[in-house]
């Protein structure tokens, strides 16, 4: 399925729109997660690819997490698809991405969204083995988001039990928070990742394994989890692999 471009965002809808990006935000976990728990994610260049989704501004209502992709154009970033598409009103307006984003400050600017891939039976149902989207988003500055932060190569059909980090911006925090732990089966088609701490806005954060590959995003069953300590993503197989394609098209 090509990608649909993002309408531009109306005033009167600002606040509409903002209610309904948090609830769709995650709150994934019981907190059990083994006694761990997420902590502040240190300063670090490979961490910048991660950033928040908020609505017109680093300071508007914040949405999600995304991360950004290494792609053809250098422009594609992924999340979960109930971060940018609402069953009620389709696509979100008016999302920009500010990637290392820490305490009000946006070390590399803000970038707008352009375009969101998601498979249509998301579109359709909301169904949770679709939970998952690209992202394409406008130069700033005369450069890719990817040139200004670097990507991580996408995996696939990695299978399960990997050791992989978890990144991504709770809601109540100005600081993304980290976990790393090992990954488990949760049906044939979705993953579990135990650690605590990752409540509301860090749907969409990307799991990393140790060679900087991405292997899921916090969605998928549950739109990735009903308590703080355990989280969800699809497996990335070739759902993923073939929506990525449509994107980089």
């Amino acid at each position: 399925m090509p990608s649909r471009p993002v309408r531009t965002a109306r005033a009167a809808r600002t606040v509409t729109v903002a209610a309904l990006l948090l609830a769709a935000a995650i709150a994934c976990g019981d907190g059990r997660g083994d006694g761990r728990t997420a902590a502040v994610a240190p300063q670090n260049p490979a961490w910048d690819r991660v950033g928040t989704l908020s609505v017109r501004s680093p300071q508007g209502p914040r949405a999600c997490t995304a991360s950004v992709v290494q792609s053809p154009r250098r422009n594609l970033l992924v999340t979960a698809a109930h971060c940018v598409e609402n069953h009620r009103i389709g696509l979100l307006d008016g999302l920009v991405f500010t990637p290392g984003y820490r305490n009000g400050y946006s070390p590399y600017g803000s970038w707008p969204v352009e375009s969101i891939t998601v498979d249509p039976r998301w579109s359709l149902d909301a169904d949770p083995e679709y939970d998952v989207a690209f992202v394409t988003v406008g130069s700033v500055g005369g450069r890719q988001v990817e040139e200004a932060v670097g990507g991580n190569p996408l995996g696939t059909d990695q299978g399960f039990g990997l050791a992989v980090s978890v990144t991504g911006y709770p809601n109540e925090g100005d600081e993304p928070i980290t976990c790393s732990g090992v990954t488990a089966s949760q049906s044939p088609t979705q993953e579990r990742f135990d650690c605590a701490g990752y409540t509301d806005g860090t749907s969409g954060s990307p799991w990393l394994t140790t060679s900087g590959r991405v292997i899921g995003v916090i969605g998928g069953y549950q739109e990735g989890g009903e308590t703080p300590g355990t989280s969800y993503s699809i497996t990335f197989d070739e759902r993923v692999a073939d929506l990525f394609q449509q994107a980089s098209a």
